[in-house]
């Protein structure tokens, strides 16, 4: 059988899509270093966890909705303990996992940098779009998690205004 490649509209999509998943991270990231002095895997951590209603999430599952391996979060939490941002603990309900705590220090940080963050990815992402392609836009990214995560245990669902942060 022969090789099947892209078709010319596929090719330019995949290239679109490639230059996006560089360029926006690499801005968000550039917008909350100059504001807010962290870099955005930071920030998505924080967020995660002033979501929470009690401001505290397993590792785990920490690590799974910032996108970021145990590794890394690992790592990342570190870093935020040191300026006082996170603690950890272990985990009460079977003391055996450890869970990250958003300080109320961390609470100031997430709530000065988040209007500056929402601005930077409306201005980066959807500025540039309509409300119909922006509503295009989410369906397709929908269709593709679909296919990519159809138990839906990688991704990270959107839970209304109130758990609503900027990421």
């Amino acid at each position: 059988m022969a090789q099947q490649w892209l078709d010319d509209d596929q090719q330019r999509t995949w290239r679109s899509w490639l230059t996006v998943a560089e360029l926006l991270p690499r801005t968000l990231d550039a917008q909350l270093q100059r504001d807010a002095g962290i870099s955005h895997a930071a920030y998505v951590v924080l967020a995660m966890l002033s979501e929470s209603p009690d401001r505290s999430r397993r590792m785990s599952d920490l690590a799974r909705r910032a996108n970021q391996s145990q590794s890394r979060l690992s790592h990342t939490i570190a870093r935020l303990e040191e300026r006082g941002w996170v603690r950890r603990e272990r985990a009460a309900e079977d003391g055996r996992g450890n869970r990250a705590v958003l300080t109320d220090a961390g609470w100031d940080v997430v709530r000065a940098a988040a209007p500056g963050h929402a601005a930077a990815v409306r201005d980066a992402l959807f500025a540039s779009m309509t409300s119909e392609q922006t509503r295009v836009v989410g369906e397709a990214l929908d269709a593709v998690l679909e296919r990519l995560d159809p138990d839906r245990s990688l991704r990270v669902e959107y839970d209304g205004p109130e758990g609503q942060s900027s990421e």
